[in-house]
């Protein structure tokens, strides 16, 4: 059963923030729950207790949906990490990552094949998941190299999102495992911190 609107699209008529919030959280973990190609309209209108016809009128289709949501969630950044050194900043970033890992990886998940084929979509996911990530590493670097803690011009500085990141990433895909907090300190200590010359 194709996912068409019940109706054909009208004027929209204007939903309270805490009604879009509402919707937007449901439709991203219904992603995260059965993935983004088996998410159909008349289940957001399920769990929103919404109408198909009303979230048609609103936003057209479900891609259009997808990435509203998606950019409208993605609108809150991680809390500022100054805890006076780069090597305790990048241990509490990671622990944050950490405690979000589930729900994170869930979504990517979800929409790893959609992403690949809508630029709309991987924009979105980009502005809610990994942007934030990104300018919140940037910032802890950024103000290690202010107070003289890391050499401006070291080269490994442009690959830390991709050290970090990666290492939080790829475990599972190598050894069916998770990178919990033991095995992000080791590499950390054998990987990063060398590479950018603190300890």
């Amino acid at each position: 059963m194709t996912d068409q609107p019940a109706t054909a699209p009208g004027r929209r008529t204007r939903l309270t923030p805490e009604r879009e919030l509402e919707l937007f959280t449901a439709v991203v973990d219904l992603v995260r729950e059965h993935g983004y190609e088996a998410l159909t309209m008349d289940a957001v209108a399920a769990r929103t207790k919404s109408s198909k016809a009303t979230l048609y009128r609103q936003w057209e289709s479900k891609p259009k949906l997808v990435a509203t949501a998606l950019r409208h969630l993605g609108k809150s950044h991680p809390e500022d990490i100054d805890t006076g050194s780069l090597a305790g900043d990048l241990r509490q970033m990671v622990s944050d990552f950490i405690s979000h890992a589930s729900e994170d990886t869930a979504l990517l998940n979800g929409l790893a094949h959609a992403v690949s084929k809508d630029p709309e979509l991987w924009q979105a996911l980009y502005e809610l998941h990994i942007r934030p990530g990104l300018d919140a590493l940037d910032a802890v670097v950024r103000r290690a190299a202010e107070r003289g803690e890391l050499d401006p011009d070291n080269p490994a500085i442009e690959f830390v999102p991709h050290l970090v990141i990666g290492a939080l990433s790829t475990r599972k895909l190598i050894e069916n495992r998770d990178s919990d907090a033991d095995y992000m300190e080791r590499y950390l200590r054998a990987v990063v911190f060398p590479a950018l010359g603190i300890s």
